[in-house]
Parts: structure tokens; sequence; C-alpha cells
């Protein structure tokens, strides 16, 4: 295969990034019907959501280290067999135990994409055009988001929670075959991930930088303030507002546009902005957004616009801080690309079932345990974004004095 990568490279690699979609906002508008078909309580039916981002956070670790010390394309075509399994595991699963475990396997399997996309993407484009790059591949990864509930929700009404994942096993299916044909070893000739010292050393070395830290903690922060708006608002619609699981789909279609929308921006802006000054006006915006929402909620409008016109500029805010977040975490050390993306991804997964499971566990058929945790989430998103502006104004400022 030739090493400059073309279309067709950039396209398979783009595809990759569809599995997250496929295992995460696929299930969105299966929640309630699972929870009725099951009769579980409201915990449990999210918890089934949640488990597929601790998979995903849990594996991302793995994938990382081990993609930095194998290389990158037999572990990618090794997680993307497993996300075939969970898939089909889910798919005949008889009990909702065996639900839980396919939906684990499927998880585990769709950690690989967004772990290796962006390793992959720094290989063969370069640190220079990153996050160009990384904005252009987060463009293509929306249209999972922006396609999926609206499929699920089809799905849901017209055959049951059970096609979903038989959806999921046709597009996982796909994009594997396309990943076997396409996508060759970018790993740099030469690098030996084995003698790069201990997995655990590598996660010290990351941790031990204040930026790399601040930079993964917002990102996994402000998922999760994503993350819990698009599970309250599935409740909302379907528990308060009584509409089907098809209109939810369409509905939700304002994240995904909007986090396409902040990607396109982040791509035009590429290298002229500051990866410490986007990251701080991403998270600011943010913030500013959920306020929004809270306003809204409290003030009693509780309507489909009312919750989903400010998730759009949550999104758009997110897609302008993720993909400088995600740049500026993989350029604390080079030798240590795949790990850090790994760690990076993880973060963002964990983070964002942590803020989903806390919804799950106060939801009580109001508005406040959505505000409650979007806020929560926006504020520690604010925080750690933040810092590391703060601190590059200040060595601007002793450099100048």
């Amino acid at each position: 295969m030739p090493r400059n990568p073309g279309k067709v490279f950039a396209l398979a690699l783009a595809s990759i990034a569809l599995i997250g979609p496929l295992a995460v906002h696929l299930f969105l508008p299966v929640i309630p019907a699972i929870k009725a078909a099951l009769g579980l309580s409201d915990a449990l039916a999210q918890g089934i959501f949640s488990i597929a981002l601790i998979g995903m956070a849990v594996s991302t670790l793995f994938y990382g280290s081990l993609a930095d010390r194998y290389g990158r394309r037999p572990v990618l075509l090794s997680g993307l067999l497993l996300f075939l399994v969970g898939s089909l595991l889910s798919f005949i699963a008889p009990s909702v135990e065996w639900l839980i475990a396919g939906r684990f396997v499927q998880a585990l399997g769709a950690g690989c994409g967004i772990t290796l996309v962006r390793a992959i993407a720094r290989d063969a484009y370069g640190p220079e055009q990153l996050v160009k790059a990384i904005a252009y591949l987060t463009m293509f990864y929306t249209l999972g988001p922006m396609v999926a509930p609206i499929a699920g929700g089809m799905l849901v009404d017209a055959f049951g929670w059970r096609s979903v994942f038989f959806l999921a096993l046709f597009g996982g299916a796909a994009i594997l075959l396309g990943a076997w044909l396409v996508i060759y070893e970018t790993r740099p000739a030469g690098v030996d991930g084995k003698s790069g010292g201990s997995v655990a050393g590598g996660y010290l070395d990351l941790f031990s930088h204040m930026r790399f830290t601040c930079f993964v903690l917002q990102t996994g922060f402000n998922t999760g303030a994503f993350l819990a708006a698009a599970s309250g608002a599935a409740f909302l619609m379907k528990e308060v507002l009584h509409r089907p699981a098809v209109e939810y789909g369409f509905w939700f279609l304002c994240f995904p546009v909007g986090f396409f929308c902040g990607n396109f921006v982040s791509s035009r802006i590429g290298a002229k902005g500051s990866i410490e000054g986007m990251v701080a006006s991403g998270c600011a915006l943010s913030t500013l957004a959920v306020a929004a929402l809270a306003g809204l909620l409290i003030a009693g409008y509780l309507t489909p616009a009312a919750i989903f016109a400010p998730g759009f500029f949550i999104t758009f805010a997110q897609g302008i801080a993720l993909p400088y977040g995600q740049s500026g975490a993989m350029a604390v050390n080079p030798k240590l690309a795949g790990t850090a993306s790994g760690i990076g991804a993880c973060v963002q997964n964990l983070l964002g079932a942590l803020m989903v499971q806390i919804f799950g566990f106060l939801a009580n058929g109001t508005i406040w345990p959505m505000v409650i945790v979007t806020s929560l989430s926006a504020g520690l998103g604010l925080a750690t974004g933040v810092l590391p502006w703060l601190r590059a104004r200040g060595e601007e400022s002793r450099t100048r004095a």
C-alpha cells in the first residue's frame, strides 16, 4: 500500500469513527423501549447505556498502549471484530443480563475507533495538520449522531428494540471490511513501543504535565454535559411530553449539527488559534449554553425547542474545544501519542458515563436531575479548560517582564 494517505484512506479512517455512534447514540432512543419491554427501573435502563461508555473508557486505555507497542492496524482490526461479537450478543440476548454483557463487549470493541483514529491521523498527517485533521474527522463522525437516533427511533417504532443491534452488526461489518482493505500500518518506521518503558510509566509521565491533565479532563466534563443533556432530553420527551421515539430522533439532530458546526469552525481556524485560548473559549461557551438551558427549564418553558436549542450550542462549544484539547494532549509527549489518545478517550467516556449514571440515579420525572448534572459537568469543564490558558497568559507576562 502507498504510504501517502489519499481520499479513500481518509474516507475509511473517517468511517471507523462511526463505530462510536453505533455503540452510543444509536442506543439513545432505545432506552425507554427497553425499560418498558423488560420492566426495568430508570437506573438500570440508564445503566445499560452507561455500561457502553464505561466499556469504551476502559478499553481505550489498552488500545492506545497496544497500538504504540504492536502497531495500529492489528489492534484496530481486533477491536472492530470484537464490536461485531458484542453486537451479535446484544441482538440475540434472551435476558437483561445477556444484554448488559453484549453491550459491554460491543463497547470494548468500539473503544478502538475514537482512540486509533486520532493516533493514525497524527501518524499520517503530522502534528502540524493534526487539529485540522481531527476537526474534519470529527465532522464526519457527527454524521453518526445525526443519523443514528433517527434510524434507531424508526427501527424501534417499527420493529422493536432488537432491530437496532442488527443495524449495528451490519454497519460494523461494513466498517471492518473497509478498514481491512484500506488502512495500512501508520506507526512510524523504526519506532518500537516495547522499548518505551512500562505502560504505567507512560501514564505517570503524561499526567505529570498539568497541561495534559487539564486538556483531557475538560474533554470528559464537556462530553458529560452533552450526554446528560441528551439522556435527560430522551426521558423528558418520552415520559413528560409523551412524544414518539422517532420525534426525539429528529430533535436530537440539534446536538450533532452543533458539534459539526463547531468542528467546522475549528477546521477553518486550525493552527491560527492558540490551543489554550480555543479550549478556554469552547468551555466558556458550553457553560453559557447550559445556563441558558437551565434557565429556560426552571422558568417553565418545557418544550422540545427549549431543550434542544441550547443543546445545539452545548455541542457547538464542544466542537471548538475538543480538537484543540486532543491535539494539545497528544503533543505533550509525541512518543506516547497513542497512549495519550487512549487516555483522552478513556477520560472522555468515563466522565461522560459518570454524569449519565448520576442523572439516572437522580431521575424522578422532573427537570431537576438534568439541570443539576449538566450544570455540574459544564462548570467542571470550564474550571479545567481555563487553567492552561491562565498559565499560558502568566508565562507570557513573565516573559515580557
